[in-house]
């Protein structure tokens, strides 16, 4: 146990963190409810356009909405997120997975405005995103391995994606946000400078938008009254 700790250490802490968010939920006078979701810092479209609170794009993706949802996000996080960790490093597997999971959530304010999201999927697509462009980037040194890494992987990523659209209530549009800027970042592999300034400059646009994109379409659109 400690050997696994010592070895992924970022996926480590990024599970403790959503742990530890989930119990301060937990003991929550109405636990998991929308409104204590949104009072702890869900991203929420109305907070975000009338109040500025632009920050809910990161905190949003620590919380969840239930034990179920938990067990899922985390128990696929520690599946893709170990293996992105070995493969490209913790500073650029964990870059990768907060721009994933920011711009996946401002990915989902920009289509659902008056929307309350929480949860990591978008920045675990941003995971499996990451592990198919290194996979792409590296499939002369996989050799006869990138076929059987295509057929496995692709078919895991293909089911989870399924899932998203056959499920209601899941918000695809984070997910599909979170995997395309982990796939791009996943092809920047060969050069780990090029992967941190690619997880930078996602984050940057994605607060950008948000902060003053966002604000000024939200009153466009008729939200405010």
């Amino acid at each position: 146990m400690r050997d696994i700790l010592r070895r992924y250490r970022a996926t480590t802490f990024l599970i403790a963190i959503n742990l530890l968010l989930y119990g301060v939920c937990a003991l929550a006078s109405e636990p998991f409810s929308t409104e204590s979701l949104v009072d702890l810092g869900a991203t929420y479209g109305w907070a975000i356009g009338v109040h500025g609170e632009w920050w809910r794009i990161i905190t949003g993706t620590f919380l969840h909405a239930g034990l179920a949802h938990i067990t899922l996000n985390m128990v696929s996080l520690y599946i893709v997120g170990t293996i992105l960790e070995t493969l490209m490093g913790w500073r650029e597997y964990l870059s990768l997975y907060l721009a994933s999971g920011i711009v996946g959530a401002a990915v989902s304010t920009a289509i659902h405005p008056d929307g309350v999201t929480v949860g990591a999927s978008g920045a675990i697509f941003g995971i499996f995103g990451a592990i198919a462009g290194y996979a792409l980037t590296h499939r002369q040194h996989l050799g006869n391995r990138f076929g059987r890494f295509l057929r496995e992987f692709g078919g895991i990523l293909l089911l989870n994606l399924i899932l998203g659209f056959a499920i209601p209530g899941i918000d695809m549009s984070a997910h599909i946000g979170g995997l395309i800027v982990g796939f791009i970042g996943g092809m920047f592999s060969r050069h780990p400078h090029a992967v941190l300034l690619w997880s930078a400059l996602t984050t940057a646009a994605a607060a950008g938008y948000v902060m003053w994109i966002f604000p000024a379409q939200f009153a466009t659109q008729g939200i405010i009254l």
